[in-house]
C-alpha cells in the first residue's frame, strides 16, 4: 500500500520510519512519502490561505495551491482514496479503518488554520476520486498531521506482514469481537501488593479464554456501552450472554440488539407486579403432572402481592427484581416488552427469628443436611426461595445475573450457606446452580396443590469474610 501525506509541515511524519511502519517501509510492505505543500504555492512567499469569505476568525488553505497539489499525487494512481482529516468528519473506527486497509493508495490532505477550501473535497468527489472526510475524535487539533499519523498507524498495522503476529490484530480493542481487549499481564506475579490472576498461571487454556472474554465484557459495560448496544445476538454465546447480564446488559428473544437491564432492591410499589410475574413464571419450573389447577391453588396461596409485600418489608428476606427501563422491541407484538417492566426476580430468606421467635414466612423447614451455625455467632443459612424470570429472556443470562445477586446479598446479610430445592426432573435448573458452585445435599417433598413433589436439594458455602450488614427495623 502508498500512502502519500500532503502538509506544510512535512517534518511532522518522521516518526513514521520508526518502529514496525518503518520497518514495514523499509521491506517494502508500504510506502510513505511526506510532500511539502509549499512545494505547489506560487509568488515570493508561497502562500497557501487567505481570509476567510463572510469573515471571521482565522484564514482558510487555498483550493488552487491544493489542487495543483493533488492532481499531480493523485493523477498516478488507478484508484486512489483522498483522506482529509477534518474535526467534522466521519468518525474513524476500526470498521473503518478495515475498509481503507483494502485501498492501494491514500492520499491524506492535512489542512491547518481554519481548514481547506470546503470546494477541494467536493472537486475530487465529483470526479469519482473516493473522498473521505475523517474525524479521530471529538476534539480540534492544530493541524491534521496528527490526525493522519493516527490513520496510517491503524491502517498499516493490518497489512499482511506489517504485525508480526496476526492474532494479536484479532484480539485487541474494537476488532472483529466488538469488545474492548481485557486486561494484560506479565512478571512478576506479585508487584506492589497487585497479584496477576490466578487463572492466568492455571496453563488451562479454556478457562483463560473465558476469563479474557468475561473481563472484555466488563471493560465494555463499563467503559462504552455504545459498543455493548451494537453487539450482534448471533455471536454471543450462553456464557457471553451471563456475562452481559451480570454487567447490566440482556437479549430478550427477537431482540436485534442487548438492552440496558437493571437490577435493584424491590419497593413495597412492586408487590402487585412481582405477584403477577410469579403467576407467569411459576408453571415454567413445574413438572408436567401438576394440573393447571393445582398449580393454580399453589400461586393464590403462596405468591401473592401480600405475601411479597410483606417480604419486602421484612429485613430478613431479600427481594430483588430485573426491569428494563427501556423496553425490549421485538419483531412480534408479544415478544417486545414495555420500558420498566418486571422481567424477573429473586427472594432468599434468612433463617433468623424475629423478637417473638417467628421466622420469615414462607421460609421452608432447612432440610437436616444442612446444618445451623452456633447461634452466639450471630450468622444464619438462607434459603434461596426464588429464582425466575420471564420467558421472553430465556437463555439471555438473566436468571444467573439473578442469582448470583442473591448471593452476594444473603452473605452481606450475613447467611454462611444458602440452600434451595429444585425439582429432581428439572435438570437445566440443576446444571445452572452446578454452574453456579452448587452442591448435591440430598432431597427433599414439598407439596403443590395437594400433590407431593420431589426436590433435589442444593446448597453453597459463603464467604464467611464478608461483615454483616447491620440489621435494620422491620418495616411495617
Amino acid at each position: 500500500m502508498r500512502f502519500d501525506l500532503v502538509s506544510i509541515f512535512p517534518q511532522y511524519f518522521d516518526s513514521l520510519s520508526l518502529s514496525l511502519l518503518g520497518r514495514a517501509d523499509r521491506s517494502g510492505l508500504v510506502s510513505v512519502r511526506a510532500h511539502d505543500l509549499r512545494d505547489w504555492a506560487h509568488g515570493a512567499h508561497r502562500s497557501v490561505d487567505d481570509a476567510p469569505y463572510g469573515g471571521g476568525a482565522g484564514m482558510v488553505m487555498l483550493p488552487g495551491v491544493w489542487c495543483a497539489a493533488l492532481d499531480e499525487i493523485l493523477g498516478a494512481s488507478c484508484a486512489p482514496v483522498l483522506a482529509v482529516p477534518t474535526p467534522s468528519g466521519t468518525p474513524l473506527t476500526q470498521r473503518l479503518v478495515g475498509e481503507l486497509a483494502r485501498a492501494d493508495h491514500i492520499v491524506v490532505a492535512c489542512g491547518r488554520y481554519e481548514g481547506i477550501d470546503s470546494r477541494v473535497p467536493r472537486h475530487y468527489a465529483s470526479r469519482g476520486i473516493e473522498v473521505r472526510e475523517l474525524s479521530i475524535g471529538d476534539y480540534v487539533l492544530n493541524g491534521g498531521e496528527v490526525a493522519a499519523i493516527v490513520m496510517i498507524e491503524a491502517i498499516a498495522r493490518l497489512l499482511p506482514g506489517v504485525v508480526g503476529n496476526p492474532a494479536s490484530v484479532v484480539e485487541e480493542s474494537h476488532s472483529t469481537a466488538g469488545l474492548l481487549e481485557h486486561e494484560v499481564f506479565t512478571r512478576p506475579v506479585s508487584w506492589r501488593g497487585l497479584d496477576a490472576p490466578e487463572v492466568l498461571l492455571s496453563g488451562d487454556h479454556a478457562r483463560i479464554a473465558r476469563a479474557r472474554r468475561d473481563e472484555a465484557i466488563a471493560r465494555t459495560a463499563a467503559r462504552r456501552p455504545d459498543m455493548i448496544r451494537a453487539l450482534e445476538p448471533a455471536g454471543l454465546d450462553s456464557q457471553d450472554r451471563a456475562a452481559l447480564a451480570r454487567h447490566g446488559w440482556v437479549v430478550p428473544g427477537h431482540a436485534p440488539r442487548p438492552v440496558p437491564m437493571r437490577l435493584r432492591p424491590a419497593e413495597p410499589a412492586d408487590a402487585a407486579s412481582l405477584a403477577a410475574l410469579a403467576a407467569r413464571t411459576f408453571p415454567d419450573a413445574c413438572p408436567p403432572f401438576l394440573t393447571e389447577e393445582q398449580i393454580g391453588a399453589h400461586v393464590a396461596h403462596a405468591l401473592t402481592s401480600e405475601r411479597f409485600a410483606r417480604w419486602i418489608a421484612d429485613d430478613r428476606a431479600g427481594v430483588a427484581v430485573a426491569e428494563l427501563p427501556e423496553g425490549s422491541p421485538a419483531a412480534t407484538g408479544p415478544e417486545s416488552i414495555a420500558p420498566g417492566e418486571l422481567v424477573g426476580y429473586t427472594v432468599w430468606l434468612l433463617e433468623a427469628p424475629d423478637a417473638d421467635g417467628a421466622l420469615p414466612e414462607g421460609l421452608d423447614a432447612r432440610p437436616p443436611s444442612i446444618a445451623a451455625p452456633d447461634p452466639a455467632s450471630g450468622r444464619a443459612v438462607a434459603e434461596l426461595s426464588k429464582v425466575y424470570a420471564d420467558a421472553r429472556l430465556r437463555s439471555s443470562g438473566l436468571a444467573s445475573a439473578l442469582m448470583a445477586h442473591a448471593i452476594e446479598t444473603a452473605t452481606r446479610a450475613g447467611a454462611t450457606e444458602i440452600w434451595l430445592g429444585t425439582h429432581e426432573g428439572n435438570k437445566r435448573a440443576q446444571k445452572a446452580y452446578k454452574r453456579a458452585g452448587f452442591r448435591l445435599r440430598g432431597k427433599r417433598s414439598y407439596d403443590v396443590g395437594g400433590t407431593t413433589c420431589r426436590d433435589v436439594v442444593m446448597s453453597l458455602a459463603l464467604d464467611p469474610a464478608v461483615e454483616p450488614s447491620p440489621r435494620k427495623e422491620p418495616r411495617p
